[in-house]
């Protein structure tokens, strides 16, 4: 169990460190939409800037001004009033300002044309799920945790929430977005460049809002394409002897009742689609990096590492463990 915890902070500094890639900041635009946010963030700080500077100014000024000045007069008393009037109607223009350019700038984030198929994203406690649509349903496929997206283009995120209030966020990318239970959201995501951008639930959502992590992975078209059809293919049969009893583990034990394998017996879907779990790097929804260790830590005591998600504890033996680890690490 200590190897498990030093796994998990590695595996969070990590992520916070950008090892993933870029780091997570919504001043390293790497998409449109982000790059609107940053403008408008700068915007509102040169403006915020010049307002304190001036400020400070006026108040140096005037207690110089006071300390060097006769008892004051009726024409000092008007220009006073006046300096007042003028600084609440200077106040009065610069907000209305700063709110104009914010109401545009969402705006044309939320209004942006999509030019593939629609993501649906949903929001778990405490992990994502996303659904791939196509028009053939046959197509359609269901991930978890890791979006993948090909660089250059816009792609449409349907946002929709099981539980509670969630907020998809990834700051490179886009900004914020509500996902709320029995209510669509939008949101277009677009990658300038290939990279790993990572996000999070923003929105507090529970005991493990923080441990809800996603990875954005912007791939080059003709990358994206082969990830899309291996993902579409069922599970891949097990060629090692501990995979392969392992695959009798899972679906001898209550895992096929939560989890869904393409090609097997298991559909359950109150947990992560499982049928190429292998392929991802993170397992937890960012918690742990996806290796053999991790997942046996995992599915060995959850709720130590993941206090309150809705993974129970399975009763297994080490022999068991191993077995069904080495399944999961061959679902590529």
């Amino acid at each position: 169990m200590k190897i498990a915890r030093a796994s998990l902070l590695v595996a969070h500094l990590l992520l916070l460190s950008g090892c993933t890639g870029d780091p997570q900041s919504a001043l390293n635009a790497e998409g449109p939409s982000a790059m609107e946010l940053r403008g408008l963030i700068f915007l509102f700080v040169a403006v915020c800037g010049v307002v304190f500077i001036l400020v400070m100014a006026v108040m140096v000024w005037a207690l110089v001004r006071r300390k060097n000045q006769a008892p004051r007069r009726p024409q000092t008393e008007r220009s006073m009033g006046r300096a007042v009037g003028a600084a609440i109607v200077a106040t009065f223009i610069v907000i209305t300002l700063l709110t104009i350019a914010s109401f545009y700038t969402t705006r044309s984030i939320d209004w942006r044309e999509a030019d593939t198929a629609t993501i649906v994203v949903r929001g778990q406690q405490w992990w994502w799920q996303f659904t791939y649509l196509d028009a053939d349903p046959a197509k359609t496929f269901l991930t978890a945790n890791e979006l993948h997206i090909p660089v250059g283009t816009d792609i449409r995120l349907r946002l929709e929430a099981t539980d509670v209030i969630h907020s998809f966020w990834v700051p490179n990318l886009t900004g914020k977005q509500d996902l709320v239970p029995g209510r669509e959201n939008e949101l277009t995501l677009h990658a300038s460049k290939p990279g790993i951008y990572r996000g999070q639930c923003a929105e507090f959502c529970g005991l493990q809002h923080s441990h809800m992590a996603l990875l954005v992975i912007a791939e080059e078209p003709e990358d994206y394409d082969r990830w899309l059809e291996a993902q579409r293919s069922a599970a891949y049969e097990p060629t090692d002897s501990d995979a392969v009893a392992g695959k009798l583990v899972f679906m001898n034990k209550p895992c096929a009742a939560c989890h869904a394998i393409r090609g097997t017996g298991a559909a359950g879907t109150s947990g992560p689609d499982l049928t190429h779990v292998g392929s991802r790097s993170m397992i937890g929804a960012g918690l742990l990096e996806n290796t053999r260790g991790s997942v046996a830590a995992w599915i060995a005591d959850p709720q130590t590492l993941k206090p309150g998600n809705n993974m129970p504890l399975v009763p297994l033996t080490g022999e068991e463990l191993r077995q069904l680890s080495a399944y999961m690490s061959e679902l590529r």
